[in-house]
């Protein structure tokens, strides 16, 4: 039984994230916990609500936040085909949100959070949310990003970028391993690099230990040679395919790049394509 936290701000981004946990996990049987962090108050706009609501203008623009975890379960229930397996539970909070989700990671031993984030935000131009980022580097829990213009389709081909200069523990790789299994899927392994350089000893061995680790299923070792990393993962995007991006949150140098800071133009991974973060 896998748990999955989805914490929530009843946008459709967030709605994109509920969607996409459901198909994601389609196949297994889950915990789902919907949680709102709501630091202002026990009320939340209507005009931010992605449950629908009918009325005339002299009624309430605010709705009290129980009231739409239910409706949101309901939207759920109406919009998916029930399944057996797969349970709801709602939760509101008005602690920091980090924290928030902390507690609930470990309280509900918590596999998995699923968290939207609408891509380029702003005049920041950030790849995600300050929310998502926060969780995907400061709560050690696999956390799926899915961006705002993400629609499901079954992870057939999973992108791993790394530049093999960290050793991966067994445990760390299972959720790739449980994706891989459950979709009969592909892992492309891809390292990146500015010029044609030798791996060193470290990272041969890392990358020994990953072949060995993923022999069982259809994997395949990907290299280039870019001056932006960024440029790269699109480009192994486009011609592969990718469904899935998934990295180790301590792996920094890529990590950051790919999707904190990616400083070129007609980048569009980001904002399609969900992330699976690892730690």
């Amino acid at each position: 039984m896998k748990n999955i936290l989805i914490p929530i701000d009843f946008s459709e981004n967030a709605w994109n994230a509920i969607a996409y946990a459901l198909h994601f996990f389609s196949k297994s049987s889950c915990n789902f916990y919907l949680l709102h962090v709501n630091t202002s108050g026990t009320l939340v706009s209507k005009e931010k609500a992605f449950v629908q609501y009918s009325g005339s203008a002299s009624e309430t623009l605010s709705i009290p936040v129980k009231k739409l975890l239910q409706d949101t379960v309901k939207r759920i229930h109406d919009t998916f085909p029930k399944k057996n397996n797969h349970k709801f539970f709602t939760i509101s909070d008005s602690n920091y949100i980090i924290d928030s989700i902390r507690e609930q990671v470990v309280l509900n031993n918590i596999h998995f959070i699923v968290m939207g984030t609408k891509g380029t935000s702003g005049l920041k131009k950030i790849a995600i949310g300050s929310n998502a980022g926060n969780v995907i580097t400061k709560v050690k829990c696999a956390t799926l990003v899915v961006p705002e213009n993400a629609k499901y389709i079954e992870p057939k081909k999973i992108a791993f970028p790394t530049d093999f200069s960290i050793f991966y523990h067994p445990e760390t790789l299972q959720p790739i391993l449980d994706i891989l299994e459950v979709n009969d899927a592909a892992i492309n392994v891809l390292h990146v690099n500015k010029k044609r350089v030798d791996l060193n000893e470290d990272q041969q061995k890392n990358k020994e230990y990953l072949s060995d680790y993923f022999t069982n299923y259809k994997h395949s070792f990907n290299f280039l040679i870019n001056n932006h990393i960024e440029n790269a993962v699109q480009q192994f995007v486009d011609e592969k395919d990718i469904h899935l991006i998934t990295m180790l949150a301590k792996n920094l140098n890529y990590f950051q790049r790919i999707l904190f800071h990616p400083t070129l133009k007609d980048l569009n991974y980001y904002k399609n394509i969900p992330f699976l973060v690892l730690h």
